[in-house]
């Protein structure tokens, strides 16, 4: 995320002011004394850390910074756009959360889906943005995909995540890891099936077993809101308007993958979901060219790409009169 920010900002003549998030403050610094090391001019980069109460209100309403990117839930983007908005008025580019779909059809590459859905879904402890959390999958393999999922599931390892073959770590705080229990339990009480997990990895530290639901209903808020950890649904779907129709029911519009052997269907799919990245076959797959950003409540802008370079700068029009008119 820092790099995203950092790297089109500086190559457009930007000084930039780093606030990180008080739990993962230490890549930021090390960051800096990077850029240090390596010759920027004195004040080119500067370092702010603290609470977002605090130092991110301060940068978002200070009077002579012109343009905030942010990443992190749509609660705290809406502060920073109104901050941005009753200070100087400056533009803002808002990452924000999301509750992406992963849509696969009948046709689909089993094993394919299957992989690729662990992996949107479980990748970085659940803590993506972008993370598959609504998989959606059409009723003739349904229940083939659901064995293998979870069997795949299943094998995810955890424990320190500096081990060797672990997968997955313990969640970022003590917040999330009560958040999220808190997910669980109220998927628990508004009657879904707990499928695999929906609870605790050992006694110590925010260890949760991957965990997936499976009979919701689309107004239960793990179908819903965004969770940020190893949680997911698996919903089954008889036909693509059907599906379309439940995948767009959401006010985030991050990402969603598609499977299909069809192109021109996934392509189809691809295009009526309201996201701003889709996959198709793939999931989180994201690279430095390509663009990325949301739909509705997911965010304002873009990262990434030739899009990245446009959010730090401004459109200036100059007019000059070469002949003797007037």
């Amino acid at each position: 995320m820092l790099a995203w920010k950092l790297g089109p900002a500086l190559a457009t003549g930007n000084a930039v002011v780093l606030k990180p998030s008080e739990f993962t403050p230490l890549t930021a610094i090390r960051m800096c004394g990077l850029i240090k090391e390596a010759g920027f001019p004195a004040g080119a980069v500067n370092i702010v850390t603290g609470y977002g109460n605090t130092a991110g209100s301060a940068i978002s309403s200070h009077m002579k910074i012109d343009k905030v990117a942010f990443t992190g839930s749509t609660l705290v983007g809406r502060k920073v756009m109104e901050a941005a908005a009753k200070s100087n008025l400056k533009n803002v580019t808002l990452e924000l959360g999301g509750k992406s779909p992963n849509i696969i059809f009948n046709d689909a590459n089993l094993e394919q889906a299957v992989n690729w859905a662990a992996h949107g879904l479980f990748w970085n402890h659940g803590q993506a943005c972008c993370a598959g959390t609504r998989i959606f999958v059409q009723e003739g393999i349904y229940d083939q995909f659901l064995a293998k999922f979870t069997e795949k599931a299943k094998k995810i390892k955890l424990g320190d995540p500096f081990g060797e073959a672990i997968d997955q770590g313990p969640q970022v705080s003590q917040i999330q890891y009560d958040r999220i229990m808190d997910y669980i339990n109220s998927g628990k009480s508004e009657g879904a099936t707990t499928h695999l997990g929906g609870d605790r990895f050992g006694t110590e530290g925010y260890f949760i077993n991957p965990t997936i639901f499976t009979d919701t209903k689309p107004d239960m808020r793990i179908v819903k809101e965004e969770i940020f950890g190893p949680v997911g649904v698996v919903i089954k779907f008889t036909d693509e308007a059907d599906v379309i129709k439940q995948a767009n029911d959401t006010t985030y519009g991050l990402a969603a993958s598609v499977f299909s052997q069809d192109i021109n269907r996934a392509l189809d799919t691809a295009h009526k979901l309201q996201a701003g990245t889709a996959w198709v076959n793939c999931a989180n797959q994201l690279h430095a060219n390509i663009p990325f950003g949301g739909f509705k409540q997911s965010g304002i802008g873009r990262e990434l790409g030739e899009y990245a370079l446009a959010n730090y700068t401004s459109v200036k029009a100059v007019h000059v009169n070469l002949g003797h008119r007037m």
